[in-house]
Order: structure tokens, then C-alpha cells, then sequence
């Protein structure tokens, strides 16, 4: 993917008044991890290859107000850092696109512009890239933002554990120089733009609602690894939360269907856009134009 035009890594869309820009950071092969036998799985995710590998997305999310300049989910450090050196070796078939900030300087965004950053959940996959490695160190890739992260989620095994000494420092630094905001509930991030507790995946995890000129955007994080969990609720993956997981799907798509919101996920294909759609006395995940698999 590295060195490819933006248009094969970034994309937009406009709400309302507000535009929002997805930008993949890369992809890699997963092979998915329901707390159910393969064979159910299967059914619900065919283009799994023999091995049960499918390919999944890395993509964050810009969101551009006329207040307001918010990212969310943070990505990983650049490609040719030491860290990004290190994760094309450790994850199979890990392929880089140019990376966060080349995606953001094709929609005209510098990382100081950044007002704010919601990180949906403290997954190493959405928050390495709030740091950058620099001859001294770590620092603040966004300088100017305000980090949100759930509450519950400052004490995520994933997060300043020994398991992960790598990792630890990327957010310790934040909290170091006052730039990160633990977020407990609901919380209105600018007009139109609000962070949802969503719990499930991790228990501070959190999406994000954009809502202009009687339109609506959700970017889900992690509520959806897979376009088959709309229909299939209570597909979670193994260590989650499922009562809470079910809970937070249910909340999101009651809200979201009726008035046929635009809709993203994480770990999508790319572009990721989508939509619910009613089947048969529920809903089932519709790949928005120019999103069509």
C-alpha cells in the first residue's frame, strides 16, 4: 500500500455541514475469535479463507466542524519508525499505507490543528500513534489536543501492564503533560459531536456521534469487527464483555437505523462506509455507494 495516491486511503463524507474523512492506516489478516464454534462463525463471515483469515482495516477517523478539528482513534506510529518497523514483523500480513499524518495532509490537516482526539478504546491498534518517536524520546504527535479515553479504560490490562512495557509510555506521556481527560458516561465533545460510553469490548470503550442539518454519522470503534454482528448480537469475541456488548449494539443500532445514519467501523474494508438496513424484523449491515464488496 505504501506509496499509493490518497484516494487508496483516504475518503470522505458529508454530514450536514460537517465533513468526515476515513483514513486507513494499514492492513493485516485476522483470523476471528467469536466465542463460538468456527463452523457457526463461517456462516456469517464466508470470505474467511481456509486457514480463518480474513483481511482487516486500520482506520481512524477525522472529523472537521466549524469549530472544531477532532480525530478519532489515533493509529500507529509512522511506517518507517522503529515501532512500525517492528509491527510489518509481528502481525501476518501487515501492509502500511503512508500513515495518519500523510492522510491527514491530503485533506489539508496538520497534527497541531488537531483539537481534540477520542481514543474509542485502549487497544495497542487504536492508540500507539498518540505518541511519535522522536532522538529524545516520545512525544505528543498532537500537541494541541485533548485526549478522551473511557475511564474504566485507564485500567485496561492493555494499558501501563508489565505484558506491555512498549506501550505503557505512549499514554503514560500524555497523562505526564496533562493532555489526557478520562471520560465517564456520555460527554459532548462540540457542537453536534458526542462521545458514547459503549461498553463491551473493553469497559470504558466508546464511539462517536456526529449530527448536522438532520443528518447523522457513527463511527463504532470497536462495537463491530464484522458487518455479520448486526444481524448476529450476541457474536462477541473471547475475554469481552457479552451481556455488555450486546447491550451497547442494541443501544447503537435502535438509535442509529431509523433514521438511516451513515455508518463506519475499525477494522472495515476499505473505504468502510455503511448503513442498517431492515431483514427480516431486524437489521443487517449495508454497504454504503462506493463502499459496495
Amino acid at each position: 500500500m505504501d506509496g499509493t495516491s490518497s484516494a487508496a486511503f483516504v475518503s470522505s463524507r458529508r454530514i450536514g455541514a460537517v465533513t468526515v474523512s476515513a483514513i486507513c492506516d494499514g492492513t493485516a489478516c485476522w483470523r476471528p475469535n467469536f466465542a463460538l464454534p468456527e463452523a457457526e462463525w463461517r456462516v456469517g463471515v464466508p470470505e474467511a479463507d481456509a486457514e480463518g483469515r480474513i483481511t482487516i482495516g486500520f482506520h481512524v477517523f477525522h472529523i472537521r466542524t466549524d469549530s472544531a478539528s477532532i480525530l478519532v482513534d489515533a493509529g500507529f506510529d509512522d511506517p518507517d519508525s522503529a515501532w512500525g518497523r517492528k509491527f510489518v514483523q509481528t502481525w501476518e500480513g501487515v501492509r502500511r499505507s503512508p500513515g495518519v499524518e500523510a492522510g491527514l495532509a491530503a485533506i489539508g490537516v496538520q497534527p497541531e490543528e488537531i483539537t481534540h482526539l477520542v481514543i474509542t478504546h485502549a487497544h495497542f491498534d487504536h492508540y500507539v500513534g498518540v505518541t511519535i518517536e522522536r532522538d529524545d524520546g516520545l512525544v505528543p504527535r498532537f500537541p494541541n489536543a485533548r485526549h478522551l479515553l473511557g475511564a474504566a479504560d485507564r485500567m485496561n490490562s492493555r494499558y501501563g501492564t508489565p505484558a506491555d512495557p512498549e506501550l505503557a509510555p505512549r499514554m503514560e506521556t500524555l497523562e505526564r503533560l496533562g493532555l489526557l481527560d478520562l471520560v465517564d458516561g456520555d460527554r459532548e465533545i462540540a457542537p453536534g459531536v458526542t462521545m458514547l460510553h459503549t461498553p463491551g469490548e473493553s469497559p470504558g470503550h466508546s464511539i462517536v456521534r456526529v449530527e448536522s442539518a438532520g443528518e447523522r454519522f457513527y463511527t463504532l470503534g470497536d462495537l463491530l469487527h464484522h458487518p455479520c454482528e448486526v444481524k448476529e448480537r450476541d457474536w462477541v469475541l473471547t475475554n469481552r464483555d457479552a451481556a455488555a456488548m450486546r447491550a451497547s449494539r442494541d443501544r447503537v443500532i435502535a438509535e442509529a437505523a431509523p433514521p438511516h445514519a451513515l455508518l463506519a467501523f475499525s477494522h472495515a474494508a476499505f473505504p468502510p462506509w455503511g448503513s442498517l438496513v431492515p431483514d427480516d424484523g431486524d437489521y443487517r449491515w449495508k454497504w454504503a455507494k462506493g463502499s459496495e464488496r
